[in-house]
């Protein structure tokens, strides 16, 4: 019982004097984190988008994604029916969808087996597109997160114009003692 009563005690020590304890320390602004956003658009597609405030690219990804989706499951549909077509044809499986069987009657062998592959060909390079348009919205997230706190304004300009220094030199004992005004040319760059 002591036991436990000390354990007790000590956990409320610990726990009031963080309580207590001054920070010393001055809060920094949050600043714009580029690794959070990456790590955001790729856990759900989009909210990298989010978190950088760019509302507007997010029915631009779900439109690639479901678009993209749309073009895999139709091939896909496509692979599955001739696949299965030249399956009866070959007499390998003897029942099947009507579909199926006008499908057989309609096309030769090899004609079922170049359309076969001809889904099959579309429906992976579809799920290669796929990886790559995902791809894209994480790279999108990261360099627009890169660039969340870059300032762009109107004004660009450069400068060129003669200028005054008013800095004195030094000339040293080959050219005498003495100062003098230096002159030259000033260029300013506004961003």
């Amino acid at each position: 019982m002591l036991k436990r009563f000390l354990i007790l005690l000590l956990m409320t020590f610990a726990a009031t004097s963080s309580v207590f304890a001054k920070n010393d320390s001055i809060a920094e602004p949050k600043k714009h984190n580029p690794k959070k956003a990456t790590i955001y658009s790729a856990v759900l597609p989009g909210l990298g988008q989010a978190y950088n405030k760019k509302y507007w690219k997010i029915p631009i990804v779900y439109a690639g994604i479901g678009t993209i989706a749309y073009i895999i499951d139709m091939n896909s549909d496509g692979y599955r029916d001739y696949r299965k077509a030249y399956d009866y044809k070959s007499g390998i499986i003897t029942e099947a969808d009507d579909e199926i069987i006008n499908i057989a009657k309609r096309y030769s062998g090899e004609n079922l087996i170049t359309i076969r592959d001809y889904y099959r060909r579309n429906m992976e390079l579809s799920w290669i597109i796929m990886a790559l348009w995902y791809g894209l919205n994480i790279i999108d997230a990261t360099v627009d997160a890169h660039l969340f706190e870059y300032d762009i304004s109107d004004d660009l300009t450069l400068k060129v114009e003669p200028a005054l220094q008013s800095n004195y030199a030094y000339w040293g004992q080959e050219m005498g003692t003495g100062y003098g005004k230096s002159y030259g040319v000033s260029l300013k760059l506004k961003f």
